[in-house]
């Protein structure tokens, strides 16, 4: 019997109506999982904004302590962090300080106690964390009211929030003479923004939140590689020097960020490493050419030889390195860089040694190094 035979007669076979009821409880499902995203989200950003204020305040009453902020942040990073595990680092602990100052009176009513519940607070901090942290790197307060705004007018995702600070929506629009017509079409989402139920749910800072130790992103990777930097440049072999992490690159409208950016010193040239969680597909290939094809024409030198592209991909303990070759100017460069680069086997030693970091109680924060 052939497959398609099997599948034919798999497919006559299912119950009347089967594809309908399944239907329902698939989107049942995906909207109970949002809904818990979304609950989860609000809770722990009411309890980051309490951890701000009561921050806040110890840091008045020692006011007159020199460097009582500084230590107060320490020490209780130390003890946080030995007692949840990550999400607690200093940076982190003074995102929710920051996050309190920029929103220091919610609009809603307080109990007689004059204390605010978690429950109030989450009724307005209704954005993901992920979304305030993002609006707190916008200086301006107007512009950042306006992004709130927009976000919970048009249900952005933090992606879609990501993009349009990337873009100065704020700007263009004040700027545009039609303001109305830029509104409806800053509210359209493009296909990367969209965020499916498990993409929520990985979110970091949700991650840390509910001390899933057993799943992490690749932000959480690229800390645990980061922590290791040594190591990992070690690994790679003799020559390489680190230059950045998270770098920034615009194409037309659409902002991009590149994992780790490392330079050669023998090969003379920059080394874009991205890093996946999933198997490797032609899509992850294909963008890499265009990272490699715009640090050529924006980031390279001119006595510098073309950026070579490597990717690490991580899937359940196993590990894929490619190069991104093709496109280079002759073989022999390309042959160089081939016999030069590390080869998949040390990769995946080292990927292994940071997927067992993450996984130890005491796993970075993959924020903890982010302003």
């Amino acid at each position: 019997m052939t497959r398609k035979t099997h599948t034919a007669k798999k497919s006559a076979a299912l119950p009347a109506g089967y594809a309908g009821v399944h239907g329902g409880i698939v989107d049942l499902l995906n909207a109970a999982r949002q809904a818990t995203a979304r609950s989860v989200n609000a809770l722990m950003t009411a309890s980051y904004w309490d951890i701000g204020r009561r921050i806040v305040e110890a840091e008045q009453k020692g006011r007159r302590r020199a460097g009582y902020g500084e230590q107060l942040m320490e020490r209780l990073s130390a003890d946080l962090t030995a007692r949840f595990g990550r999400g607690f680092g200093v940076n982190n602990l003074e995102s929710m300080r920051r996050f309190f100052l920029a929103y220091p009176q919610p609009r809603i009513s307080q109990t007689v106690s004059g204390k605010l519940s978690l429950s109030e607070l989450a009724q307005v901090f209704t954005l993901p964390w992920s979304a305030y942290v993002r609006l707190l790197s916008v200086n301006d307060d107007h512009a950042r009211q306006f992004y709130e705004a927009e976000a919970l007018r048009g249900g952005w995702s933090v992606r879609q929030l990501d993009r349009q600070i990337g873009s100065q929506f704020y700007e263009r629009t004040a700027l545009s003479k039609d303001k109305t017509a830029m509104l409806v079409k800053g509210g359209v989402s493009e296909p990367e923004d969209a965020v499916m139920p498990n993409d929520a749910i990985k979110d970091p800072y949700v991650l840390e939140f509910l001390d899933l130790k057993d799943e992490y992103s690749e932000s959480d990777l690229e800390a645990a590689l980061i922590q290791r930097l040594e190591d990992f440049l070690l690994e790679l072999g003799e020559g390489f020097t680190f230059v950045g992490r998270q770098r920034r690159l615009r194409i037309d409208q659409t902002w991009y960020r590149v994992d780790l950016l490392c330079f050669h010193r023998k090969l003379r040239c920059l080394v874009i490493v991205d890093l996946k969680l999933g198997s490797l597909t032609h899509a992850d290939v294909g963008q890499m050419h265009m990272y490699c094809n715009y640090a050529k024409e924006h980031w390279a030198y001119a006595d510098e030889n073309p950026p070579v592209g490597l990717i690490l991909c991580a899937d359940k303990g196993h590990a894929l390195a490619r190069y991104a070759l093709d496109g280079l100017p002759n073989k022999v460069m390309a042959a160089n860089y081939r016999t030069v680069l590390p080869d998949a086997e040390l990769l995946q030693k080292e990927l292994e040694n940071a997927r067992r970091l993450l996984e130890s109680r005491g796993a970075p924060s993959p924020q903890d190094d982010k302003p």
